[in-house]
This record gives structure tokens, sequence and C-alpha cells, in this order.
């Protein structure tokens, strides 16, 4: 009788122990409201045909990218963002080097004109942004060194 009870008291007291951590334990992770799903369909296309013009030092950058009016089906691309990355011409070869934004270009512009400083090697990339923020790759790196 003694083995018994303390069978009946031993499971009771794992069942009130096991609810408890069930309780008081919910749930792990960020919580927060809920986001859609990003289908293909959404991303933009990447701008291609990166190119450039140089005028004194001044450098106009151009791309490709597909405009409102010229896209029929995929998502819709509202602006462009420039990137930008430097180094010094007598730097290290093979350094990192991160790439900052310069901001962003609306549609239906495909050009940016920014002013070079010498001595210097330039890297600059553009993406594309699609609604609600959502980007597509970046383009291709083009180089350029401004000596």
């Amino acid at each position: 009788m003694n083995r018994i009870f303390e069978r009946i008291v031993i499971s009771v007291l794992i069942v009130f122990w096991g609810t408890g951590i069930l309780f008081v334990t919910p749930g792990c992770g960020k919580k927060g409201p809920p986001v859609a799903p990003i289908r293909d369909a959404d991303i933009p296309a990447a701008p291609t045909n990166l190119k450039y013009t140089l005028k004194d030092r001044d450098l106009t950058l151009s791309w490709i990218c597909a405009s409102l009016q010229d896209q029929e089906q995929g998502a819709k691309v509202e602006g462009v963002e420039i990137f930008m990355a430097t180094k010094p011409l007598d730097g290290c070869q093979g350094c990192p080097f991160i790439f900052k934004s310069l901001g962003v270009v609306p549609m239906p512009g495909n050009s940016f004109v920014y002013t070079l400083d010498k001595d210097l090697h330039y890297y600059f990339r553009v993406q594309a942004l699609g609604h609600g923020n959502i980007k597509s790759k970046v383009s291709d790196t083009l180089y350029i060194e401004f000596p």
C-alpha cells in the first residue's frame, strides 16, 4: 500500500510539474506581427547595363531598369538605390571595403551624378526597390580609378 501511494504522489507531481512548464514557457523566439512571404514575382529585376560618363570630376552613372510604364508583368520598380565604396590608390591589395548608400533615384529616373575626389578607387552598384521596400539583387559592380 505504501508503494502504491508513493507512485501516485510521484505521478501527480510529474503531471503538475509538466503542466507548469507547459504554461510557464509558452514559446521562444522573436514575437511580432506576421510578415507576408515574398514571392519571386514580387522581387524586382536587378538593374542592368551599369555605365558611366566622366566630365572633369563629375561622374554620371546610368543603368537600364524596367520602368512603371514598360512593366506589364512582374514586380513594379519604384526607385533605384545607389551604393558606393572607395579605397585609396595606395591602399592594400585585397583589403575589404564597405558599400554605403548614396541615396535613391525615384522612377522613371535612370541616372545619378556624383563628384569624384582624386587618388581613389571607386566601386559603384545599384539595386532596384519594389513596393514595400522589396529589393532586387545588386547590379554588377562598376570600378573606376580616379587619379
